[in-house]
């Protein structure tokens, strides 16, 4: 697509089928969005690629399924999301159980997800034209480059002083 500007209700090339599948996550920035693009138990996925929580990269995240949904667990601060809705999990204790105990809960839709496509070995991403904000949202484009420089900084103060602190301990 050189030379032509991708337009946000299009569908975007983003690789051939399989060497999608055999890298397994892809990054793309597609019309200044950067996303996610997972092959995970024969479907793929595409989503915001920074988490929602505090723009940490998903692309090592794991995937694992909690409450019967795919799950992709941010690497920063182990949060939840659902690979095919972009819902935030949490775990807790439900009273109405008996007995009583923990199952998954949403926090409902946190992390931007966008259609995948195929066609003739071509794998496509059109981005979500859903104009209502998501969490997600927040780390995206030149602001969100400026959100995430300062999440990161502000993390590694509070190592810097997690540090300080054990060895005056």
């Amino acid at each position: 697509m050189e030379g032509k500007k991708e337009a946000k209700g299009e569908p975007h090339f983003v690789g051939k089928r399989e060497e999608l599948i055999e890298a397994k996550r892809s990054f793309r920035t597609l019309a200044g969005r950067d996303v996610l693009l997972v092959f995970h138990q024969e479907t793929f996925y595409a989503m915001d690629f920074h988490c929602y929580h505090a723009g940490g990269a998903l692309l090592t995240g794991d995937i694992e399924e909690l409450g019967g949904k795919m799950c992709i667990i941010c690497p920063n601060h182990q949060f939840k999301i659902t690979l095919a809705g972009g819902e935030g999990l949490y775990k807790a204790n439900d009273p109405n159980m008996t007995p009583p105990g923990p199952r998954w809960f949403s926090k409902g839709q946190k992390q931007r997800t966008h259609a995948v496509s195929e066609a003739n070995g071509e794998v496509y991403v059109t981005l979500s034209q859903d104009s209502s904000w998501m969490d997600s949202d927040f780390f995206q484009g030149e602001k969100g480059k400026l959100e995430r420089a300062k999440a990161k900084a502000s993390e590694e103060k509070m190592k810097l002083k997690k540090a300080q602190k054990k060895q005056t301990s």
